[in-house]
């Protein structure tokens, strides 16, 4: 499904009307309809308690048309309006204009104190105050309403976004309203998608209101959630080289387990072959674990690392192979660091940089722009911050326009990993990831990651496919795991030895679709 920015929805809604001739009456009475669906579904109608709190904007308007339903369908209703009526326009002003003449009880909100008992004895509270377009922290009576509703124990149902959440970065502006559900209109915005505001909006629920497809699945819109790929078929004559040749060069004196989750994962996630180039004495430490790699001993520095002298050796390795993984565990060591900045520019082979290798080519990310092979990097923020010289609190708070940035300067494919990992591919896209937990904030999980995606390169995917699939198994690998044991406690083992059940669920289709797309009403 398509996501779009609070400007691309403007744009639309404008489309909608002026092109299409959708009025906006229409538009307004769809988004309560969905909203009155979801009610009905969640708490009932007839005979229960609502108190809705509207502001001056659309998304006033939409709680307008919610509390008319409401009446319409049994349900008592009381209506707070958090700013003066005369700044209603358009499609709101006339659906006001329709309140007034019903009755159901409409309150201009001054103090808080007007409200508390009402809200006491409601069943639900529709959050209709601040639409998608905030763009300063929130203040005054609305940030004492929004805390009110957040104490207040009520189911709550939020109109296209919880008030308080900026809709392009997610981001709580000083007070936001923690919902039980959210219905969007027309897709979901960026702040729907990307935590806290995802966490915030409770069970997010898509009402296209009658937009139309050339609209809604536009491919001007770049971004979207990371909806299902397909895996190759298996073929019943494959051997271990056509499921993947892959060399991962990795490892460090006492960094044993990056190297082995990276390269046993792969082999976990479906991949044929499993190359692990480290230095010898890791090597000796490592086979005992895992007998099915194939190890490549690197001569090493005087602290363990991989040397530089092995350079030559493993470009002639790099070659023979489909891809090449570098950086799960390898050091900071000066010799090694320079190692793999000038391996990432002479490797011709599609090339995947994780963990250390990250850092060190971050002091010049730009040799990764002239490149001709694919190459993926799979950053945590603060490696992002790294690669990019911000600070991880500004990229935080505008995470799609730095990936999308970063992506074209470099001309890479970025995985930028955090709760709901976010893919930047070379042709522009963005693509929004909804598996995974909190629980697999782990040490090793990265690695897992790292031979996941590049077994599904192996398997025959493309190199943006191929990070897009390997970001949402290890993803769900990681939920089978907590549905097994819970989210505490889980080890990178643990999401491991759950991709072999991950790539079962995956071919047999019985994956929920939530994975991929909220639910639409």
């Amino acid at each position: 499904m398509k996501v779009a920015s609070a400007g691309e929805m403007r744009l639309m809604d404008r489309c909608a009307v002026e092109k299409f001739g959708i009025a906006e009456e229409i538009l307004m009475e769809n988004a309560g309809l969905a909203a009155l669906g979801l009610i009905r579904n969640k708490t009932g109608v007839h005979g229960r308690k609502f108190v809705i709190f509207c502001g001056s904007g659309n998304n006033g308007g939409d709680g307008l048309v919610v509390a008319r339903l409401i009446h319409s369908g049994g349900g008592l209703v009381k209506v707070f309006l958090l700013s003066d009526s005369d700044k209603y326009k358009g499609a709101a002003k006339k659906n006001f204009a329709i309140i007034k003449r019903l009755p159901i009880e409409v309150v201009q909100l001054k103090s808080l104190p007007t409200v508390k008992k009402d809200v006491a004895h409601c069943d639900m509270i529709v959050d209709a105050i601040l639409g998608t377009g905030l763009d300063r922290n929130v203040t005054g009576l609305i940030a004492e309403v929004i805390a009110l509703i957040n104490k207040s124990k009520k189911k709550v149902l939020s109109l296209d976004i919880p008030s308080g959440v900026n809709g392009n970065t997610g981001e709580a502006m000083g007070a936001a309203v923690r919902a039980d559900y959210t219905v969007t209109f027309g897709l979901p915005k960026i702040g729907n998608m990307l935590y806290p505001g995802y966490e915030l909006g409770g069970g997010l629920f898509v009402s296209h209101i009658s937009f139309p497809l050339s609209l809604t699945e536009s491919s001007d819109l770049k971004m979207a959630t990371n909806d299902y790929v397909a895996l190759p078929v298996r073929p019943a004559e494959a051997y271990k080289g056509a499921m993947g040749d892959v060399l991962f060069i990795a490892g460090a004196a006492n960094y044993y387990g990056a190297p082995y989750f990276a390269a046993m994962s792969f082999l976990k996630s479906g991949g044929g072959y499993s190359r692990l180039a480290a230095p010898d004495s890791v090597i000796h430490v490592l086979a005992k674990r895992g007998s099915e790699i194939v190890y490549l001993p690197q001569e090493e520095t005087d602290s363990g690392s991989i040397a530089l002298k092995n350079k030559k050796a493993l470009l002639e390795a790099a070659a023979k192979v489909d891809m090449v993984v570098i950086g799960p565990g390898l050091s900071l060591r000066e010799e090694t660091v320079r190692l793999v900045r000038e391996l990432a520019a002479s490797i011709k082979k599609p090339l995947l940089i994780d963990g250390d290798g990250l850092t060190a080519i971050a002091e010049n990310p730009e040799i990764l722009s002239s490149r001709k092979a694919a190459t993926i990097l799979t950053p945590h923020l603060g490696e992002m911050a790294r690669l990019t010289g911000e600070s991880a609190a500004e990229i935080s708070s505008n995470k799609i326009s730095v990936l999308r940035e970063t992506v074209k300067k470099l001309k890479v494919t970025i995985i930028l990993k955090g709760a709901h990992t976010l893919i930047g591919t070379v042709d522009g896209g963005i693509y929004i990831n909804l598996s995974g937990n909190a629980g697999m904030a782990t040490a090793g999980s990265g690695d897992v990651l790292t031979g996941c995606i590049a077994a599904m390169y192996g398997m025959g995917l493309n190199p943006d496919e191929a990070a897009r699939k390997g970001v949402f198994l290890h993803g769900y690998a990681g939920d089978l795991a907590a549905a097994k044991q819970g989210d505490d406690g889980m080890t990178a083992k643990d999401i491991m030895e759950c991709l072999p059940r991950a790539l079962k669920h995956d071919r047999g289709g019985i994956i929920e679709a939530k994975y991929y797309n909220p639910p639409q009403v």
